[in-house]
């Protein structure tokens, strides 16, 4: 196919509202490098990272309502910046060492910036934010990052996965989440929470969620065991109604805030707690009394390692885990994407796509 010199892409132009997207058509084509494959994207899913970038709501260590961005070990962001994680398209063009018969495959991208060899993710990044991702027409990217799944569903569908279960399931990882345990779960009907309710279900686990009103028949459609409504009545009472009295093994938590002491409340004795997220508020206060005196586990994550990646493909391949797609839009209608996605009226990822497509 023909390659054209430009593109339309939704480029982040600063820190800051909606009006710091601007959806513009004439950026230029990207060039593979040695190495790197380029692709003509067709679908890329809409994650929480790329509002939080955005806004430049990561803070910092010494001052948690500081403007700054996701990667506090050497900021890798520049503006403008082309965000979009969970990209799936086809190979059209590849750079020097990288086998010509590539083109044509259709990929979902790993979307993980690997800066060292082993699985550590004490240095890492991620396409959409140390380099262009796929909120455009055409992508370059590393050709080990350009994953072929085995696997009949839509590229829409496809582009649901890779952010939102790849983070849920290295904290599943983290957690020695194991069959036969309860896994309490916030935020369940975001990306993340219902992937990792599905994932929980994989494992041979029992997932128990925490949602929001008129979620709650979505939730137990895509396996959680019980569903906790968010908001309603008292918080570890509930959670204990809904297990019937049965521990709580691991809470995997994306929502914080005024959760946080009630969750530690819930988990068993020597239970785990796991964070990837915090929509309702990243500064909490901790009772550490409760933390030793149970003997809990705290964990942080973020992403996922090449290993994890591995078996996020084996359950897309297996059937094991399925997509679940809240939303389709056009490229050239971002703001609108963007804004109905932080209103979270909808279960599962929003996906955008290029307008041609």
């Amino acid at each position: 196919m023909t390659i054209p010199e430009k593109m339309a892409a939704v480029l982040l132009t600063g820190h800051g509202g909606l009006e710091k997207l601007i959806y513009e058509t004439d950026v230029p084509v990207p060039t593979p490098a040695a190495g790197e494959v380029l692709i003509r994207v067709t679908a890329c899913g809409m994650n929480n990272t790329d509002v939080w970038v955005r806004e430049g709501a990561y803070g910092t260590e010494d001052d948690p309502s500081a403007v700054s961005t996701w990667r506090r070990q050497g900021n890798t962001l520049t503006f403008p910046r082309i965000q979009g994680t969970d990209t799936v398209g086809r190979i059209v063009g590849v750079g020097s060492g990288v086998d010509s018969r590539r083109i044509g495959e259709r990929v979902m991208v790993d979307f993980s910036i690997y800066n060292r060899d082993d699985d550590s993710l004490a240095d890492i990044d991620y396409i959409g934010h140390g380099r262009d991702g796929g909120y455009a027409e055409y992508m370059a990217l590393p050709a080990e990052n350009a994953h072929v799944v085995a696997t009949d569903l839509t590229d829409v569908q496809l582009a649901t996965f890779c952010c939102a279960y790849l983070t849920g399931e290295r904290m599943l990882e983290r957690a020695r989440l194991v069959a036969g345990e309860r896994v309490l779960v916030t935020g369940a009907s975001g990306g993340v929470g219902s992937a990792i309710i599905q994932l929980a279900r994989a494992r041979g686990a029992i997932p128990i969620a925490i949602a929001g009103p008129g979620k709650e028949a979505a939730m137990i459609d895509i396996g959680a065991e019980a569903v906790v409504t968010r908001g309603k009545g008292d918080l570890v009472e509930a959670v204990h109604s809904a297990t019937r009295g049965q521990p709580i093994d691991v809470v995997a938590d994306l929502v914080g805030g005024p959760l946080f002491n009630d969750l530690l409340k819930v988990l068993r004795p020597e239970g785990r707690y796991t964070t990837a997220g915090a929509i309702a508020g990243p500064v909490v206060q901790l009772d550490l009394r409760t933390m030793y005196l149970k003997q809990l586990e705290l964990h942080g994550s973020s992403q996922g390692s090449r290993a994890d990646f591995r078996r996020l493909v084996g359950y897309i391949e297996s059937r094991k885990i399925r997509p679940l797609v809240g939303g389709v839009y056009p490229l050239s209608d971002f703001h609108r994407a963007q804004a109905e996605f932080m209103a979270k009226n909808f279960v599962g990822k929003l996906v955008v796509v290029p307008d041609a497509r």
